[in-house]
C-alpha cells in the first residue's frame, strides 16, 4: 500500500503521522487557547511541508544555516527576519488578513525596516526632505473617514529613500532627512514637500540577498513613498503610495504594490509655477493623495 506522499510505503506513513500526533499532544497542557491553536496548526504545517517535499537532513541543515546567520546580521538598525517575511509574502499576507475591507478606506501596506520614531514636526506645506537629494514633489490631499467626512488632527507620518535609493538611517552619520510628520488642518486637507520616489533594492548582502539570488528573483522595490496616518477613533494606516508608469510595479520584491495605491506623478517642466509660490531650480512632480481611514474596530 501506498500514500499521497510520493509513495510512501504505509508503514512509513503511520510513523510519520504518529510523530505529528506526539508532537501535538505536547500542547494539551497549555493554558493560553490560542497560543495552543497557533502552536498546534504551525506543527500541522511545518510537518505537512517536511513530509510533502521529503526534506533531506542536508536540507535541513541548510534551512538552519539560513536562520543562523539571518539572526547574526539582525542588530537594531537591520531586522533580516522582516526581511525574509517581506519576501516571502508572509508581512504583506498579515496585513491584509489584519486590515479587512471597509467601504473605500484606503489600502494598507507593508510596513517596511526604515521607520524612526521621533521624526521631526513641519507645518502644512512644509519641506520634508532636510536636505535629501532628489526631485522636488509636491504631496497633498485631504484625510476623510468613510463617510466622506474630514478628519482634522490626523498625525500623518512620512519616509522615503533618496535618490540614491537610501533612507536617513542607512547612512552612519547620524542624518535625518526624508522624513517627517504633520497633522491635517480642520478640513482635513494636508501638503508637504518631498523626494520623487525612485526605485531601489532591498538589504541584499546578506542571507535572504543570498536566497533571492538563488530562486532568480529581484531584490528591486518600485518606487513608493510611505505614510502612517493615525486618529482617534480610527484604524492606524500604513501604506505607501508607488509611481504610475513604473516598470517594477508588477515585481515588486515584498508583493507591497496596489493598484488602489499606484497613483499619478504629474512631471511639471522647469519654471513651472509651484502652488505655494516656492522657487525651483529645474523640474519638479506633483501628486495627491487623499486618504480614507476606517473606522477603529472595537
Amino acid at each position: 500500500m501506498t500514500t499521497p506522499h510520493g509513495g510512501v510505503p504505509a508503514e512509513q506513513e503511520r510513523r510519520e503521522v504518529a510523530l505529528t500526533d506526539r508532537v501535538l499532544g505536547s500542547f494539551d497542557g497549555c493554558q493560553d487557547p490560542r497560543l495552543a491553536e497557533v502552536m498546534r496548526s504551525l506543527v500541522r504545517h511545518l510537518h505537512g511541508f517536511l513530509r510533502e517535499v521529503r526534506l533531506t537532513e542536508e536540507e535541513w541543515a541548510a534551512g538552519i544555516a539560513f536562520l543562523t546567520a539571518a539572526g547574526r546580521i539582525t542588530d537594531d538598525r537591520r531586522q533580516e527576519f522582516i526581511l525574509l517575511s517581506d519576501v516571502l509574502g508572509a508581512s504583506m499576507q498579515t496585513i491584509t488578513i489584519n486590515n479587512a475591507a471597509s467601504g473605500d478606506a484606503t489600502e494598507a501596506t507593508v510596513f517596511g525596516p526604515f521607520f524612526v520614531e521621533g521624526s521631526p514636526r513641519v507645518p502644512i506645506g512644509g519641506d520634508i526632505t532636510f536636505g535629501a537629494s532628489g526631485e522636488p514633489c509636491r504631496v497633498e490631499g485631504t484625510v476623510t473617514d468613510t463617510a466622506g467626512r474630514p478628519v482634522p488632527g490626523a498625525r500623518i507620518e512620512v519616509w522615503e529613500a533618496d535618490e540614491d535609493g537610501r533612507y536617513d538611517v542607512q547612512y552612519d552619520d547620524g542624518r535625518i532627512a526624508a522624513r517627517a510628520h504633520l497633522f491635517t488642518d480642520d478640513r482635513g486637507h494636508y501638503a508637504f514637500w518631498g523626494i520623487t520616489p525612485t526605485p531601489y533594492p532591498i538589504p541584499h548582502d546578506g542571507p535572504v540577498g543570498a536566497l533571492l539570488a538563488a530562486t532568480g528573483r529581484s531584490p528591486m522595490r518600485a518606487s513608493h513613498l510611505h505614510f502612517m496616518v493615525t486618529a482617534p477613533g480610527r484604524r492606524r494606516l500604513v501604506t505607501h503610495i508607488f509611481v504610475r508608469g513604473d516598470e517594477l510595479l508588477d515585481s515588486d520584491s515584498v508583493f507591497g504594490v496596489k493598484e488602489s495605491l499606484v497613483k499619478d506623478f504629474e512631471r511639471q517642466p522647469p519654471g513651472t509655477p509651484a502652488p505655494d509660490g516656492r522657487a525651483i531650480d529645474g523640474a519638479w512632480s506633483r501628486v495627491r493623495f487623499d486618504i480614507v481611514l476606517a473606522a477603529e474596530e472595537a
